[in-house]
Parts: structure tokens; sequence; C-alpha cells
């Protein structure tokens, strides 16, 4: 049977079905950590994300006698745009079984409705901002992934690329395995960087305290942090609100670190969690009936990996060593709680910088994945 494409309608059900077709497609597969349903189909609604006052999106359904087999995005950041002076598209959320044919007949739908919008390029897989999950998967598929990436099946690259689509970046991570104390070198510069520059660690217990101290100036200081970082799309005060509103009630407030001057002025901040990979996996992508209290487990009770979701410091205080209060402060509470391993989530393999922190650390490169370029 031949494929037939039909956009989709934005709305709560119709998005429920695009999102559960993409969990279907890896449910026997062991390493795939699918998304909460409700956060999916919420990132794909105009009337929740607030990422739509800036960006245009269609979504499509392939289908065969009637039934899923395969969905995309196609994206437009008129923010990001406007910053670059290019006329590109995105796409993302793709999945679809090993089919040239049903492959073809998606990317045709992405990239005719981009060429319709006036686009020359498009790029992916890409979200409506860096808060949502980038980079297709071309080494590692036997590794679990996390909850802030995508995984997806090996013969994906193999087809975008005979489509005409080429590399443009990589992104690399690594499994880092915690020491059993803190680095002495990296003790010592830590302890050096605070001195020198009249900087000190801030430590939270209460999460609206966190949020009515730093809530907007933590998500200002990764706009400035990130500005120059491949394809950033600045976040709008609308967006700093939504994800304020949306994660910082969530995090465990001991596995997050606060570096401040002497003004009180934030200069960096470290991000992790409690891996939330296998309770997701457990959850089904659903909150109910037992989900929440897999993830709850997953955030409050042992866990012995925890997943670097973000750090970021001030333009002016990077390479300076900053980085190093982060573990000097981090890695005390991992020990004490089990903490084995550290995923360090995506980085730019350019990126020396960031990954010239691990050089205290056994490490392991366990997963590499791509943005993709086609001109239309």
């Amino acid at each position: 049977m031949s494929v037939t494409i039909i956009p989709i309608e934005p709305t709560k059900k119709e998005l429920t079905k695009y999102v559960k077709f993409g969990i279907d497609l890896y449910r026997d597969n062991p390493c795939y950590v699918p998304p909460l349903i409700f956060d999916d189909v919420n990132t794909l609604l105009p009337a929740k994300n607030p990422a739509f006052f800036f960006c245009e999106a269609q979504s499509f359904m392939a289908y065969r006698d009637n039934k899923p087999v395969g969905r995309i995005t196609a994206i437009i950041n008129n923010l990001v745009n406007e910053k670059s002076g290019r006329k590109e598209a995105r796409f993302g959320f793709v999945d679809f079984i090993d089919d040239v044919e049903v492959t073809d007949a998606l990317f045709a739908a992405a990239e005719d409705w981009a060429r319709s919008k006036g686009m020359t390029e498009i790029i992916g897989p890409m979200g409506f901002s860096d808060m949502d999950h980038e980079g297709m998967l071309v080494f590692g598929f036997d590794e679990m992934g996390t909850m802030a990436t995508i995984y997806n099946h090996a013969y994906y690259p193999q087809h975008v690329e005979r489509l005409g689509y080429v590399k443009d970046t990589d992104w690399i991570e690594f499994r880092i395995t915690v020491p059993d104390r803190v680095p002495e070198k990296m003790s010592r510069i830590a302890q050096i960087v605070m001195k020198k520059y009249n900087l000190r660690i801030v430590k939270y217990t209460s999460a609206s305290k966190l949020k009515a101290d730093y809530g907007h100036a933590l998500f200002d200081l990764i706009n400035e942090a990130y500005a120059n970082l491949y394809g950033y799309s600045t976040l709008t005060e609308r967006q700093i609100d939504y994800y304020i509103d949306m994660y910082l009630s969530l995090i465990r407030l001991e596995y997050v670190s606060l570096v401040v001057d002497a003004s009180d002025r934030l200069i960096g901040v470290g991000i992790t969690l409690p891996s939330l990979s296998k309770a997701l996996r457990k959850s089904g992508g659903s909150l109910f009936p037992f989900g929440w209290w897999h993830l709850l487990k997953a955030l409050r009770g042992k866990n012995d990996v925890v997943d670097l979701m973000l750090i970021a410091v001030k333009p002016e205080f990077q390479s300076r060593g900053v980085n190093s209060l982060f573990f000097y402060d981090l890695l005390n509470i991992y020990i004490k709680n089990g903490v084995k391993f550290a995923e360090t989530n995506l980085e730019l393999e350019e990126n020396h910088n960031v990954q010239s922190q691990w050089e205290y650390f056994e490490k392991r490169l366990h997963r590499r994945r791509r943005a993709y370029r086609k001109h239309l």
C-alpha cells in the first residue's frame, strides 16, 4: 500500500496520538527512554508552549493501510533566523519504520512546508529551543538514553543521509565514574578560584526561595552563557516564566549548585538530577496510574546515576576555573548518596573547554549524535 501523509491538527487529542506513536515504535527496545506524554503534547500545543509566539510549526503523520508508520514536525524559529540572517527550518520529533517510502514521504512533507514558508534550508533533529531534544543518535545504540536526549534506531542516519542531508555538527556524551573522593587538584583549584574572585557556593533547601532569589537570574545566565552555541534560541520572558514553573519545583535541591560573587550576583549554576531513565521506562510515558511513583522514587530515593543537566557560567568568568566549584560542591553529595556514575548529556564536539573539565575523572565516550542540514 502507498504511504499517506496527514497534517496533524494542533489539538490535545491529535497530538497525543502523535506522541504515542513514537513511544509505541520503541516499546520493546531496552535502551529507549520515553518522554512524558503530556510534556511532549504541551510542547507541540500552540496554546501551551510560549515558543509559538515566535515559532511556526506543522506536524505530519505517515500512514499505510490506516496504520501509523512515521511522524515528523517542521518548525521555523523566527528569532533564530533573525539573529543568523538565514531562512532556516528545523525538523524534529521524527520517528519512522525502516522503509524508504515512508521516509521519502515524511521528509518531503516537511521540506515542502518549509519551502512554502520561504525557507531555503532545513536542519535537525532540533526542537523549538534548546530546552527540547536535539541531535540524531549516530553512535551508542546499545546504551540506555537519558530524559534529555533522543534515542533512535540505527537505520535513521542512513535514511536521512540518503535524502541528501549532511552533517552540520555533532554532540558527544560521556559516562563518568564518580570517584570516592574529590580529586585533590580540583579541590585546590576551587579554593584558589573562590579566594581570587571572592566567590562562594550557595545551596537551597526551599524551591520557592530559589525561585524568588534566582529564578529569572538563572535563565538569564543561561541565555548569556549559551548565546553563541549552535542553534541557540534565546529564551524569552514568557519562556522563562514557563520553565520556572515547570522545572524548578521538581529538582532535587542538594544536586543544584549556585556560585555568586560578593554582591550576590549569580556567576554560575550547575543543575544535576538523579537519573529518571529507568523510572520513565517503567512509566511508559504516563504519570498514571503509577508513573508518578516511579519518578518520585527515582528523584527522592537511592539512585546510583546522576544526569548533569546543564552548567552555565557568565562569559567573563569562563575558562577561569569556576566549573571546578560545582564539582567541589556536588561530588561529596554524590559520594554520600551512593552515586556511581554521571551522564554528561550533550556537549558540542568542538567545545573543548567543557570537555577539559572531565580530565579529573575516569570517563567513557558512549554516545554521539548529529544535526543534519539540507539546502532546499
